[in-house]
Order: C-alpha cells, then structure tokens, then sequence
C-alpha cells in the first residue's frame, strides 16, 4: 500500500502492474512512463511480490484506487483475480476504486458473492465521446459506480446515458511539451459543461485537475493545474459519494 497523491483517493493498491494500451488515453500513460525510467516492461503484466496482501495488515478503513499501474479487469490477471477479490471481501472496512478501460469484461469477472460487498466502486474510464458506449457496461451494477473523465481530450455530452452514474472525475492531461510523454489540451469549456451536467444530475463530481495545457493558458503555479485554490470560478468542485462520507469520515 502506497499513500497516494492522486486528489480523489487515499492509497493506492497494485496486485499486479503492466498494462497494454487500448484506448487514445492511455497514449502518454504515466505508468509506462515511470517503469520506463525504472528499465521496466510496461507491457508485461506481473503479479506484486511484496504488494499483494497489503490491504489484509491495515485495520482502519482506506479509500484505495486499485490497480493505479494496471487494469483490474485485464485478461492477463485471471490466474490471480479471484484471490483478489477474496482480500476485497476479507476487508470490508477499506473502500476500493476499481477503475477499467476494459468494461465489457466486468460482469464476467465479478465473484459470486459480488452483491453482498458494500465496499467497492468500479468505474469506467472516458476520454472523450468515442469512449462513451463503455458506460453500458456499467448499468445494473450493484455498488457504486462512476465515470473518469480523464485526461478529457474531447467533448463530451452530459445526456441520459449518464443515468445511473454515482460519481464522476474531470481532470485534464498533464505532461511535457517535447519528448515521449507530452499531453494534449483540455478547454475549460469542455470541463464546465461536465461539472454544470453532474450539478443538474444530482451526481456528486470532483474537478481534479486542470492539466498542463491549462497551467500554461492560465500561468497558474502548478505545472498539473491540481491546486484547487488556483481553479477558476465554476471549477472548484471536489465532492465524493455520500457513502464515502457516511463511512470514511465516520472513521476519521
């Protein structure tokens, strides 16, 4: 378990790390990135030596991104996903974000006992409006469930197909300007439209970060655009699932 700097979470937990990319997101993957800088193989999909029962040693509750170096859902973790969801189901007092780019292999992929865990969230990643039909795949889900509009690299709708959503993340990519991992623009347009359609939803939405694009536009002090007291009018947004409240700050 690593405590983590990602705005929206506590901790991080990678059972396994590698990944292969699928979508135009994952292009300039932070994860390739630092195994990379590490003389790793991003692309080789490995179960954590020393990582893999860490939930099982902390006894008060953690909001814990799963897989942040990987995907949850990825075919490789088969031999090692229903082990997994056995430490989800060993410790009920964490909260676990399980966020994928591989929907459709969701429903497939959950254990039997799935509908009596009170402890996961799972999400979809959407960069932009190409990636909106991974939304289906959440619909009839019984646990939280929400969307990470992240890095936002397009436009996109907030319509009936977001119906259901209990939570949503915006955050724009964040990057260099020369080299292998740069990033790509996010307008503020863009960012506003979700923020305003979560706020008419009624669905609870955190502005994470403006991305690098941004921090150039606005000369804002920090090169992510993450600092929340930097945010335009309109932006300053970081509200969690009543869940999260009702347990986690009950814990605190």
């Amino acid at each position: 378990m690593k405590k983590s700097k990602i705005q929206w979470t506590k901790s991080t937990w990678n059972p396994w790390h590698g990944c292969k990319k699928v979508s135009p997101g994952c292009k300039y993957c932070y994860m390739y990135r630092d195994k990379e800088r590490y003389g790793q193989s991003p692309t080789t999909v490995l179960r954590s030596k020393s990582m893999f029962y860490a939930p099982l040693k902390l006894k008060k509750g953690e909001l814990i991104f799963t897989c942040s170096w990987s995907d949850w859902f990825i075919d490789e973790a088969d031999v090692w996903r229903e082990e997994a969801w056995d430490i989800i189901r060993q410790t009920p007092q964490h909260t676990y974000q399980i966020l994928t780019k591989r929907p459709e292999r969701i429903k497939e992929q959950l254990p039997k006992y799935f509908d009596s865990l009170n402890n996961v969230w799972l999400g979809v990643s959407i960069e932009s409006e190409e990636q909106m039909g991974r939304l289906e795949h959440l619909k009839d889900l019984p646990c939280i469930t929400f969307a990470s509009f992240e890095p936002l690299i397009g436009p996109i709708n907030w319509d009936t197909r977001m119906d259901g959503l209990k939570w949503c993340i915006i955050g724009g990519e964040s990057g260099n300007d020369t080299g292998k991992y740069q990033y790509r623009k996010m307008e503020l347009d863009w960012a506003l439209h979700l923020v305003d359609g979560a706020k008419s939803s009624g669905v609870p939405c955190f502005v994470k970060q403006l991305g690098t694009y941004q921090y150039k536009q606005l000369n804002l002090k920090d090169r992510h655009g993450g600092n929340l007291e930097e945010f335009p009018e309109g932006f300053q947004v970081r509200d969690f699932p009543a869940v999260y409240y009702d347990k986690h700050m009950a814990m605190a």
